[in-house]
This record gives C-alpha cells, structure tokens and sequence, in this order.
C-alpha cells in the first residue's frame, strides 16, 4: 500500500486518541473533586442548586440547602466544588476582594476635577477668559417684550395655517380619466 492511502486513516486515528484522552483526564479531575469535598463546602450541583456539604459518604453526599432543608445527592450529582469566597459572593452576595482598598473608585467626581497647585495659574487665567452667564430673573419690561414677540409669533402661525387650509381655486380639469 502507499503511505498517502494510509495518511487519513492515520490522523483519524490520532484525533480520536487525542479526544479520548482529554475526556479521561476530564472525568479524572472531576472525580477527584467529588471525593475531596469536605463537611462545610459550597457546591453547585449539575442542576443548578447551591448548597453545603452537610456529610460525606462512599457514593452520596447530604447537602444543607437552607434552615431545615437537608437533600440526599449522589456524588456524581455535584457539578463543582466552589471556595468559600465566590460560594459567598453568589448565595449570599457578599463581595470579598483583598485589594479593594487600593483601587477604590470615589463616589463623585472631586478627584477627577482638583487642581495641583503648580496649575493654579493656568486654571486662574482658562476661568478669566470665560465670560459670565447670567442666570438671574428678567426685568418686568424684558419679559413683557418677550411676551409680545411669543405673542407675534404664534399668531403669524395662525395666519399661515388658516391660509393652508383654504381650497385652491382650479379650472375643473383635474386629468382623472
């Protein structure tokens, strides 16, 4: 036989060897898991559940999921042994992070608009050329103004909506046929 008739058969045979490989040492990792779960743990199980490890047996491992809430599973029903800090964050949210106290984010933004003193003057002379906003009331005779003009307005609108609306004057010949 020639060795390229041989070829496909040959990485058929390797690929296979290879996924069988990695699915043991999957159930392998799995297995050991399971049988290093100790009294105390937090687990999720494959539906879904999470619960502590109440008791370990040979085959089963009783589960407290609650106050008086105690389940019998089968080992080979425990989806993932959790550590004590992401079981805590997602039963009970409670967020422990060992480095939470230097990458603290403030809660308004007084950080991110202070001023070194070595920019003093360039922010003294950005703020002078900025001019005032007056955000006061209006005198009595300026309002009145703007009231005529609002007034003006509208009733130029008016005008020109009623001029909309009357009908247009034609000779009969629409050219509908």
């Amino acid at each position: 036989m020639n060795a390229f008739t041989l070829l496909p058969f040959i990485v058929l045979i390797a690929a296979m060897f290879l996924m069988t490989r990695s699915a043991k040492k999957k159930q392998q990792q799995a297995a050991n898991m399971r049988n290093e779960m100790q009294p105390g743990s937090g687990v999720r199980t494959i539906g879904g559940m999470y619960a502590t490890v109440k008791e370990v047996s040979e085959e089963t491992v009783l589960l407290d999921a609650g106050p008086g809430v105690e389940l019998l599973f089968a080992k080979s029903a425990i989806g993932a042994v959790l550590s004590d800090d992401e079981y805590n964050r997602i039963v009970h949210g409670i967020e422990h992070d060992l480095k939470s106290d230097a990458d603290l984010v403030p809660d308004d933004a007084s950080s991110l608009t202070e001023t070194d003193a070595a920019d003093a003057p360039a922010a003294a002379a950005a703020a002078s050329d900025e001019q005032a906003v007056d955000l006061g009331k209006k005198d009595a005779a300026e309002a009145k103004a703007d009231a005529a003009e609002a007034a003006e307005a509208r009733a130029d609108a008016a005008a020109e909506a009623k001029a909309e609306d009357e009908p247009k004057k034609t000779d009969g010949d629409t050219g509908a046929k």
